[in-house]
């Protein structure tokens, strides 16, 4: 039973309403004492012509002889419902039981297409911790969706296209070697990048020498060619270690590059649509009825733009995908860039630029201060890992020293640590780094949530991973049972939610909630030397805990270890 679609079919019933406008707006109240769900009837006011408090008392008289409910009763403007607290453990751990795995993947989704870009970290740059937002919350996104039946597409949109490669070459001509960047790699071509913007600003003729470079590189000549895919490959070994770390896979490589060959037609296209006009020997569409700068798409050395590669690539995905949703992970200060492309598909006359949506996210930084890879100021994504990884395992050393493959959990707490720790927050809100607080096994961290599953897990192997399955549910009626049970019922509705605000932490505070309030019920009832049907009851509840926190992990990209 869906306790929560019952009650509001019960409300619907007694007020002459549809179910669905009722169901938004039930609660679950802040204090357990006040209910197991509560109804402000404020909205009824107008549709009923009469006070809120008096339609609440008239309401809690016509539900009182509700199988499934202990009482209901008016607390002012309010309906508050005590659910019967047997039947709602019932429901609620036969179906986690039941479906194991499958617990809260729906078909919400099922029959639409949604793509998802994200990471797209510049080729020829080190991957750093400034490309790690796009890339977790991207893949928590993309396992979210998933979840919900959708078919996602996750497309790496690699930054492999670009005056920075003009840069670059004239970068390694001046001051690298073949063999400096065959032995040292992305450090070499970061070395030699960081030297060319010293070097500019002293004498800005560099940069029209790079932006040479770059108009030969779009005229498909061997040279500049053969050094960008030389540049290409090295960058593409290193990423993929690091996605390798991360647990992260994408459908689709395709990059700024890929368009190079299909920018002609839209810019054609783009002309023949009268959209096109000359602005100081540029070419640009105006936005100005949009209360918007105009979107450059050739610049006057006949140079392409990010716009003009991300409209031909909207355009290619749509053809290619027939996508529902188009979603891009990038950081806030792209907002801008992204309204003026969305508006130009728009006057394009294509009725599905309402489709493409920027989600934006906060910066991040480390305690030191921010990030910038013009200045060599970055910290590598795989360095951090690894000191995660490191610091995990000092903590491992200190507290269980005899711990099974302590390496393997080392991996998976320090990785998983600096994901959690990234989607815990509104991804609008800028990332800090601090070991103290990410690594913390009692705070709201990622170590908190996995100790806690690997606890459950330990219960349940001293157990003998095995418990009757005629459960007495009648003995899980305590507060801490009833707490947990009501936050593994809400799990499904947290994903959905999740989706629909396209915001990951709402599924990873609610695997906090659930984890701490598991903590209370393991410190408030005996499991394991408890008499044999109440046992039996707790540790059905146990394995509920244990499937949900795992299902839950899963989805923001990160392990759960059964021993920690």
């Amino acid at each position: 039973m869906d306790f929560k679609n019952e009650i509001a079919k019960q409300i619907a019933h007694a007020a002459g309403l549809q179910a669905e406008e009722v169901l938004p707006f039930l609660e679950v109240p802040p204090n357990a004492e006040m209910g197991d769900f509560a109804y402000p009837c404020f909205r009824l006011a107008k549709v009923l012509r009469q006070a809120p408090n008096q339609i609440a008392a008239q309401l809690a008289e016509k539900m009182q002889d509700v199988a499934f409910l202990q009482k209901v009763e008016a607390a002012g403007p309010y309906l508050n419902f005590f659910v019967d607290k047997s039947l709602f453990s019932r429901s609620v751990l036969t179906k986690v039981l039941q479906q194991q795995a499958d617990y809260g993947k729906s078909e919400l989704g099922k029959g639409k297409t949604i793509v998802i870009d994200y990471s797209s970290p510049n080729i020829a740059k080190p991957f750093h911790v400034g490309h790690l937002r796009s890339t977790v919350i991207g893949n928590a996104l993309y396992q979210i969706h998933q979840a919900l039946g959708y078919h996602c597409v996750g497309i790496n949109h690699l930054g492999d296209w670009g005056t920075q490669f003009g840069k670059l070459i004239v970068a390694y001509q001046k001051w690298g070697s073949k063999e400096a960047v065959e032995e040292q790699g992305i450090q070499e071509l970061m070395r030699i990048y960081v030297k060319f913007h010293e070097e500019a600003e002293k004498d800005p003729s560099l940069d029209d020498e790079a932006r040479g470079w770059f108009v030969k590189m779009q005229n498909g000549e061997e040279e500049a060619i053969r050094l960008w895919k030389w540049f290409y490959d090295i960058s593409i070994r290193e990423f993929e270690r690091v996605y390798k770390m991360l647990g992260v896979s994408f459908d689709a490589y395709t990059g700024e590059s890929f368009y190079n060959d299909k920018m002609a037609p839209v810019v054609e296209e783009l002309k023949e649509k009268g959209l096109l006009k000359e602005s100081e020997g540029a070419m640009i569409v105006d936005l100005e009825d949009e209360n918007m700068p105009p979107c450059l798409i050739i610049r006057k050395d006949g140079g392409t733009l990010y716009a003009t590669r991300d409209i031909t690539a909207a355009l290619y995905r749509k053809k290619t995908y027939n996508f529902d949703k188009c979603l891009y992970l990038t950081a806030l200060d792209q907002n801008l860039h992204f309204a003026q492309w969305f508006a130009v598909i728009k006057k394009m006359g294509y009725d599905w630029y309402k489709d493409l949506i920027h989600v934006p996210f906060g910066l991040v930084s480390l305690e030191s201060g921010k990030l910038s890879t013009r200045h060599g100021h970055v910290v590598l994504m795989e360095e951090l890992l690894n000191q995660s990884i490191s610091e995990t395992s000092r903590i491992i050393a200190e507290k269980n020293p005899n711990l099974e493959n302590k390496d393997e959990v080392a991996k998976q707490v320090g990785i998983g640590a600096v994901i959690f720790n990234d989607l815990y927050n509104s991804r609008i809100k800028d990332v800090v780094f601090s070991w103290e607080r990410m690594l913390n096994f009692d705070g709201e961290t990622g170590p908190y949530v996995q100790y806690t599953h690997a606890r459950a897990c330990s219960i349940l192997k001293k157990a003998g991973n095995t418990f009757a399955a005629d459960v007495d549910f009648s003995l899980l009626g305590d507060a801490a049972s009833t707490a947990v049970c009501k936050l593994l019922a809400d799990y499904p509705a947290k994903i959905a939610e999740a989706a629909a605000k396209l915001e990951p932490y709402i599924l990873t505070r609610h695997l906090v909630d659930l984890a701490q309030a598991f903590n209370k019920f393991y410190h408030d009832n005996p499991i394991l030397n408890s008499e044999e049907a109440t046992k039996n009851a707790r540790l059905a509840v146990v394995s509920a805990v244990a499937i949900v926190l795992k299902n839950g992990l899963a989805l923001l990209g990160i392990q759960a270890p059964e021993q920690m």
